[in-house]
């Protein structure tokens, strides 16, 4: 086993009583900055053999400003040493799945670790041998390298990249100027694959795949190396996944067969050990629910057939993580934890793998998949890594991020339940300061996640754009709602909010805050709510259509679903839940949207929006703040410059925290609150010489 870390020495003098940075005189608990400035595990990858693990920390270079991911290595009974130091980028980025991060990826022979960064020459797959050196970059891909993944034999790498903007695109930007034509401008993404050289060096790649009718969306290599799997839609426009297909091309005749074209998508192929199956995920024929659907898992053999349904018994929506000879492994939200789900390939039966820690979000096995690796957290812990064998299957935690947060004032997390208006049965995770009396009416923040299908779980921080942990230790209770449609709690639950987006999530939200002020612990004349994205949207629809709270905040939120429908960079997502386009029935746009009732709002709002959001375009924020003018409430809408739908830089996010902690200082505690805009220039560098933020 892996000696457990002690932590990384920087981090430890870090952690001494006195906070890494100074915060305003009036705010209690741990200051906006150290909590912003919290390293955190990402991804993890397991050696072959077991013997090291390399996972990656992301930290915050305020300095830079942004957020800077890097792999740290761990060997067995050695400290842990961070490996990767991209300067101005990071060597490893958030995938796009859900929590699936960029890890770094071992060779099959345990000499080398890749990993994918952008080194001035757009991003490449680079290697670093385990026995010291420096990284060096193997590919030179003219757009860079989108995903990758290892041969067996550990002789070549397969990458995706997109297609070079072609000559004639080319010549007419040189005549007529940037322009895109809607749904008809993109470029394809194909196969590649590159030997690794005698020495170091940059290699020219060779294609594998070369098509006008589909694009690459993901791959994997067969047990004996001699095929890909790969999943493909017939072009790279964000909605077109819904219909990918999965084909097996054979390496050496670069033949290409089609595997599964059934209506809907088909992806994420994974091979069976022995090579003669493929497991994958489906959405099945009907694409007009995949947004709340449960997701469908099915295994074929590689030389066609009828595809056999797995993980029936399984009322939820987990994705594949691998295929070992102790069965197929999937992960996803059950309820508020996060749990490692196992797969019987003959029977298609589910069972719980892991539960400990209580959310998992990252797994990688060994090549025979005798031992693991992971990334998991506790109501009470950061994300740590943890290691076990597969049978018996005991975690141990062999890094201690959670040392970061030792004796800070954090209060207490729990789930607790409620019956919503029409009988639902609702949960939520209440917050409460450390002194929590019973007996007291305390003021109440209510934060209400995206999604609509995310999930809120126990944790001991919250690091996005609202205060919660000073607020607890200001001596509020928080809550946070998994109102009707969040992950975790199965496919019906899911689908109530169809048809009913607003109207059902708000008497869920009304319904929590209801039970926490019968229970005699809440002041109803000092309750604040807010969210982000459908979190935002839920905030806005409650500002137009209730006057239970004293202040709200909006962030990112939709206002009008007839604006966010013909705008939205995924306009399947409204078809889905409201079941009909604006012009085929007005009634239920108007029924849930925010600004339908904009005459009878009385709340003071705040409206947060990024500049350049393309999910939530801010013509929504614009919308709801000119009626709320208009309308003569209290409201004040902020432009995040530069930002799309997430706030994504350690300086904006600071600024958006005050900005909350000032609205609700204002309206819930009646404080006037200023920036605290240090202008002493000599005392920010006397810090910047002896703290730093982004170090471990």
């Amino acid at each position: 086993m892996l000696s457990r870390s002690s932590v990384f020495a920087l981090l430890i003098v870090a952690l001494i009583a006195t906070p890494l940075f100074a915060e305003a005189p009036d705010v209690p608990g741990p200051a906006f900055k150290d909590v912003l400035s919290l390293s955190d595990i990402g991804g993890v990858a397991i050696s072959p053999d077991g013997n090291a693990i390399a996972y990656t920390v992301t930290s915050a270079d305020w300095e830079a400003n942004r957020y800077d991911t890097e792999i740290w290595l761990m060997r067995e009974g050695q400290e842990a040493v961070q490996l990767t130091r991209t300067k101005d980028g990071s060597s490893a980025q958030y995938g796009g799945g859900p929590y699936q991060w960029d890890s770094p990826k071992w060779s099959p022979d345990g000499k080398w670790l890749s990993f994918a960064a952008d080194r001035g020459n757009k991003r490449q797959v680079h290697l670093m041998s385990i026995n010291g050196g420096e990284a060096w970059a193997l590919t030179k891909a003219a757009e860079g390298v989108r995903a990758f993944e290892w041969a067996p034999d550990g002789k070549s790498i397969a990458f995706t990249q997109t297609e070079k903007e072609s000559e004639a695109d080319k010549k007419k930007k040189e005549e007529f100027g940037a322009f895109a034509v809607e749904d008809a401008d993109y470029r394809m993404s194909h196969l590649w694959i590159v030997e690794l050289p005698d020495q170091p060096k940059e290699v020219e790649a060779e294609r594998l795949t070369e098509s006008e009718d589909f694009t690459v969306s993901g791959f994997a290599w067969s047990p004996d190396g001699t095929k890909i799997a790969f999943a493909h839609q017939p072009d790279s426009l964000r909605n077109s996944w819904m219909r990918s297909d999965i084909s097996i091309l054979d390496v050496e005749s670069g033949e290409i067969t089609p595997l599964v074209t059934l209506e809907g998508s088909e992806g994420d192929p994974t091979w069976s050990p022995d090579g003669r199956f493929i497991a994958y995920q489906a959405t099945g024929p009907d694409i007009g629910s995949v947004f709340h659907a449960n997701a469908l898992f099915f295994v074929v053999q590689v030389e066609g057939g009828e595809p056999r349904q797995i993980a029936q018994d399984l009322d939820e929506k987990p994705f594949i993580r691998a295929w070992t000879r102790d069965g197929i492994f999937l992960m996803g939200w059950n309820r508020t934890n996060r749990p490692v789900w196992r797969v019987d390939p003959d029977t298609g039966h589910t069972d719980v793998f892991a539960a400990d820690p209580d959310r998992i979000y990252s797994i990688d096995f060994t090549a025979d998949g005798s031992e693991l690796a992971l990334v998991g957290r506790t109501a009470s812990t950061l994300n740590e890594v943890y290691r076990s064998s597969t049978e018996p299957f005991r975690p141990e935690p062999v890094t201690e991020m959670t040392a970061q947060i030792e004796g800070w004032q954090l209060g207490s997390s729990e789930v607790i339940s409620w019956e919503s208006q029409d009988g639902t049965m609702i949960e939520g995770v209440l917050h409460k300061p450390d002194d929590f009396d019973p007996s007291q009416k305390y003021p109440l923040l209510v934060i209400i996640h995206g999604g609509p299908t995310g999930v809120d779980s126990p944790t001991p921080v919250q690091r996005h754009v609202y205060p919660a942990n000073q607020w607890l230790a200001k001596g509020a209770l928080v809550l946070r709602p998994n109102y009707r449609g969040s992950a975790g709690y199965g496919e019906a639950f899911r689908s109530l909010n169809v048809r009913n987006l607003g109207v059902g999530d708000a008497w869920d939200v009304l319904s929590g805050v209801d039970h926490l002020v019968d229970q005699g612990i809440v002041d109803p004349k000092r309750v604040g709510a807010m969210g982000w994205s459908q979190g935002g949207y839920i905030s806005a629809f409650l500002t137009t259509t209730t006057d239970r709270f004293a202040a709200i905040s909006v962030g990112a939120g939709i206002s009008n679903w007839i604006t966010y429908y013909v705008s939205t960079d995924i306009h399947p997502f409204t078809r889905q839940y409201l079941k009909a386009t604006p012009w085929e029935d007005r009634e239920i746009y108007a029924k849930t949207s925010p600004m339908t009732f904009i005459n009878q709002a009385k709340t003071p709002t705040l409206i947060q929006h990024g500049e350049f959001d393309r999910r939530v375009p801010i013509s929504n924020a614009y919308e709801l703040y000119q009626g709320l003018q208009d309308a003569g409430v209290d409201s004040k809408l902020i432009v995040y410059k530069g930002f799309g739908h997430g706030i994504t830089k350690p300086k904006e996010r600071l600024a958006a925290q005050w900005h909350n902690w000032q609205w609700f200082g204002k309206h819930i505690w009646g404080e006037e609150i200023e920036l605290p805009i240090n202008l002493d220039e000599e005392d920010d560098q006397e810090q910047a010489e002896t703290e730093d933020p982004g170090s471990l």
